[in-house]
């Protein structure tokens, strides 16, 4: 029979995101001011989705998650000094836990200078090739050549380098534009939401969207050091399309 694959951490992060903005929605203006009858129990709700996507292991998505839930409590009104510490402490945790493991200190070493970084750079370098051979208007829709198993993951993680090499600048720049004018509709309608839950559902979801974009589009041009973050709505991945797409509706 025909096997049906599931990412359960594409469900769990909104999941999280739904539960966070019912529980600041119950406990009012005056709860979520209070760090131990409002953070606390906030922070305690998110750590164990938290851990799950640390031990999966995906580090990237767990700090665009904790960006997205970061935003959520900025406008649920945490107070500043609270919002603060918080912010340190998970800059300061964040990359303790980034250093831990070798591959990810290679990733950032690699992306400094992927020419000469042997096989740890070939797949930035492949990426760069794409955008280069792309040009201005590229190599025409379906000609893409670093898609036939030259670009890894050209499918999911690195399909802006191909839309690039087939559609050139331009298509790449559309397509920019497009996501642009699309979070930024998601936002408005975050920010005329009269219901504060409903206010921090919408924005966080924009939020986890836009940065996963934005963190794309970065690793396959070179801003970003590498690491495995699909392109909403377009990448490969039956599980990551269907949520998208349920995110959209919401």
């Amino acid at each position: 029979g025909i096997g049906l694959q599931f990412q359960p951490s594409e469900v769990a992060k909104y999941t999280l995101l739904i539960a966070i903005a019912a529980n600041v929605s119950n406990f009012g203006p005056e709860r979520i001011k209070s760090f131990r009858r409002g953070v606390v129990p906030l922070l305690l709700l998110m750590a164990p989705v938290a851990i799950l996507i640390y031990l999966q292991p995906n580090f990237s998505m767990l700090v665009i998650l904790a960006v997205a839930c970061f935003i959520m409590l900025v406008i649920a009104g945490v107070r500043g000094a609270q919002l603060s510490i918080m912010l340190f402490s998970g800059v300061g945790v964040g990359s303790v836990f980034m250093l831990l493991e070798g591959y990810r200190a290679n990733r950032i070493s690699s992306f400094q200078d992927p020419w000469s970084a042997g096989a740890g750079g070939y797949q930035l370098r492949q990426s760069l090739i794409a955008f280069g051979s792309g040009g201005l208007w590229g190599q025409g829709l379906g000609s893409s050549r670093q898609k036939f198993l030259f670009l890894p993951y050209g499918e999911s993680d690195m399909i802006f380098a191909i839309i690039a090499e087939e559609l050139g600048l331009v298509g790449a720049g559309l397509l920019v534009i497009a996501y642009a004018v699309l979070y930024s509709h998601c936002f408005r309608i975050a920010m005329r939401c009269r219901d504060m839950g409903g206010r921090m559902l919408a924005a966080g979801c924009a939020a986890l969207l836009c940065i996963q974009t934005i963190v794309n589009m970065c690793v396959a041009t070179g801003l970003m050091p590498t690491t495995g973050q699909t392109l909403p709505f377009i990448s490969s991945g039956a599980t990551s399309m269907v949520v998208c797409m349920a995110v959209m509706g919401l």
